[in-house]
């Protein structure tokens, strides 16, 4: 799960590095943060003692997703993104997304 969250951040950052410059503290800026907070926040889970709390940190992390799959989509009807690097992207997302189901049902 933190592997994958890692190769989500990597292809945000090559995929908004193509952005145009006038997003650089806009949607790049806000990808960039919801793609990082994905592995950030299954780390930070990961450490803590009680399974109530890293729960809680997945479900930040599954949030994170959401608001990158949202970006993406706002992307690409900027057309910033093709077809074909939103597709990539967002079956990351998914596979992250359902890995994080998974596990947040297994510590219920």
């Amino acid at each position: 799960m933190w592997q994958k969250g890692m190769e989500i951040v990597r292809q945000t950052y090559r995929t908004a590095a193509r952005f145009p410059q006038k997003e650089q503290y806009g949607l790049t800026s806000q990808m960039q943060r919801a793609a990082v907070s994905v592995p950030a926040n299954v780390a930070e889970g990961f450490n803590r003692y009680h399974n109530k709390e890293y729960r809680q940190f997945l479900y930040v992390a599954l949030g994170s997703c959401a608001e990158l799959e949202t970006h993406v989509e706002i992307a690409t009807e900027l057309k910033y993104l093709d077809d074909a690097k939103k597709s990539v992207l967002l079956e990351m997302l998914d596979h992250e997304s359902r890995m994080l189901t998974s596990l947040i049902g297994k510590l219920a």
